[in-house]
């Protein structure tokens, strides 16, 4: 009873949570003049996957590698097809240009570097297929290259004729004010966000469904719950940057960061079985990187929002069956 009753709190304090989080974001971004999409592509981001890391180090520790590996690539093709499809759907998503040509190809190439380090056996080097240590500090390494990256777009700076009266008045916020949203809205994201995974895990393992199951749907959805409900608020106050950037730097962060921290931690034993699943990441990535050029330039419409939501259900039914 106590688990169900969690799990209803658990949805209202992410909703909560994830328009603090937008609102902070926003205004911190008009205060010091950087661009929106960089706020989404870091703190945002960073913040939203809060609880996969947190999943992650626990896995590692006990030694649950397909739990921890699952959870991440889960999470990722989650993000794309059915947090940015359901965004999509709400208001249609217009990228930056950046966006377009190096975030979007960045975060295949975190899924191209996954698959290259863990099938050691299948590609001849080595006896086991096994992400290491050292295979983490190469992930974390390309982490550093993309934070360079977004240092050196902070420099660009957005057209103040373009804000809307929401944005204006959100710039007037003290910089304490935005934080104190921030922060807020992540502490009330990554408590709602536990809340239901424990109580989706509780009903996942009552049916008998196995780690490797669990790890790429229930936790995976469960631990992407901020940045759903986090690109779902910024889509409905027509903050494309955020909702996008969110998106985008999740799965860059969930592969380099939070992969290569496990690996870390402890070596992380690669079933063969999920190439499938790392085969579907890259997919995820290269679909919305060919929507910004099918349609609108540069815009998630709403019908191609419909697909991706449906390509991830069609995902999630051959997972369970």
């Amino acid at each position: 009873m106590l688990t169900a009753i969690l799990f209803i709190i658990g949805f209202v304090l992410l909703v909560k949570g994830a328009g603090y989080l937008v609102s902070g974001a926003t205004g911190l971004a008009y205060k010091f003049s950087i661009p929106p999409i960089v706020v989404g592509l870091t703190i945002v981001s960073f913040g939203t996957s809060m609880p996969e890391l947190v999943v992650n180090i626990v896995a590692s520790m006990n030694g649950k590698t397909d739990l921890s590996i699952g959870n991440i690539l889960g999470s990722n093709i989650g993000n794309i097809f059915l947090i940015l499809g359901i965004s999509a759907i709400i208001y249609p998503l217009v990228a930056k240009k950046n966006t377009s040509l190096k975030e979007i190809p960045f975060s295949l190439l975190a899924a191209v570097a996954v698959f290259i380090l863990a099938n050691d056996i299948h590609l001849g080097s080595g006896s086991s297929n096994v992400i290491t240590f050292g295979d983490g500090l190469i992930l974390i390494s390309f982490f550093a290259v993309f934070m360079y990256y977004i240092f050196g777009i902070t420099k660009e700076k957005d057209d103040p004729n373009e804000l809307s009266d929401e944005d204006k008045l959100l710039m007037k916020n003290s910089s304490l004010k935005s934080w104190g949203l921030i922060l807020g809205g992540l502490a009330l994201l990554v408590v709602g966000g536990k809340w239901i995974v424990d109580g989706a895990i509780f009903v996942a393992t009552y049916f008998g469904m196995t780690e490797k199951v669990i790890g790429l749907t229930v936790v995976a959805i469960g631990t992407s719950l901020p940045e759903l409900a986090t690109s779902v608020v910024a889509a409905m106050k027509k903050q494309s940057d955020i909702a996008i950037g969110n998106i985008i730097g999740s799965n860059i962060f969930n592969i380099f960061w939070i992969l290569g921290v496990s690996a870390m931690i402890a070596p992380l034993t690669f079933d063969s079985a999920a190439n499938v699943d790392i085969f579907m990441t890259m997919f995820a990535s290269i679909t919305v990187f060919l929507i910004m050029y099918i349609g609108k330039k540069n815009v998630i419409e709403r019908w191609q929002g419909m697909v991706m939501v449906g390509i991830y259900f069609a995902y999630a039914g051959y997972l369970i069956m």
